[in-house]
């Protein structure tokens, strides 16, 4: 094929990862699962000749060419069963489960659509583990801790679902061509799944003006008698901010709002 840089498309928001050593590293921090593996964005199969030589994979790929390209590259493990290559959006695939058996997401996410990936994995009960190669400030929003300046709602969503963590700081110079931003390797180990809109709406609410308090956010959609007893039974200060909470009093204080 062309070099790399001609072959990205800028509408698939496409950068190849190319560094061996990071890709061995992806390999080296998956979760220890008999699950099946699902990849988002194979693009060129970098990081899909490592993965089909250790688990059954279904990749999804929405670029045409590179389909074709994958089909002719990975044709012997296409035929004995270790590949399931399916062509076309990966959204119109997943309805409320991507696959029909537990399996754990592995991907290099195309950036663009990174956010509603995960999003729509972390409410699929079929999948179990998250390794997603993704960009670094959207990686530090699902896995900062509270009193942290990125913490929001998508913390507190990701963490409502498992455990949380960053295993891998990427530089641009990984991948051809290289993205404008510093990436990293964000790793999801499910224990529930995310299923609550009331929840999310909330904090939707709690986060939509994060210099502002939590109680002034929450005023606009809460009762105003309700909120204050919610403040004053968890113990919060009028004053507290919405970063300055944990997952778990998030919770708790929806519980006591509704």
């Amino acid at each position: 094929m062309q070099n790399r840089a001609a072959i990205a498309k800028k509408k698939f928001g496409q950068n190849f990862l190319r560094d061996e050593a990071v890709l061995a590293q992806i390999i080296q921090s998956m979760p220890d699962t008999p699950h099946r593996i699902a990849e988002i964005g194979p693009g060129l199969g970098d990081l899909t000749k490592y993965l089909v030589d250790v688990k059954s994979v279904t990749a999804f790929e929405v670029d045409t060419d590179l389909c074709k390209h994958l089909e002719h590259h990975f044709a012997d493990a296409i035929a004995t069963g270790a590949l399931t290559l399916r062509c076309g959006d990966v959204l119109e695939h997943w309805k409320s489960e991507l696959l029909d058996e537990p399996y754990d997401l592995v991907a290099n996410l195309p950036y663009y659509i990174a956010t509603n990936i995960i999003l729509k994995a972390l409410a699929d009960p079929a999948c179990r583990n998250l390794l997603v190669m993704i960009q670094r400030e959207v990686a530090e929003k699902f896995s900062a801790a509270p009193g942290e300046r990125a913490f929001g709602a998508l913390s507190v969503i990701a963490q409502s679902a498992g455990e949380t963590s960053i295993v891998l700081h990427v530089p641009p110079s990984a991948f051809e061509p290289a993205p404008k931003v510093d990436s990293a390797v964000l790793l999801i180990r499910k224990t529930a799944n995310r299923n609550d809109t009331g929840f999310e709406e909330m904090l939707r609410a709690a986060f939509a003006q994060p210099r502002k308090t939590l109680y002034k956010n929450l005023s606009a959609r809460c009762d105003g008698k309700t909120l204050a007893q919610a403040f004053e039974s968890l113990e919060l200060a009028p004053t507290v901010r919405p970063h300055q909470l944990s997952t778990s009093d998030y919770h708790r204080l929806y519980t006591l709002l509704h």
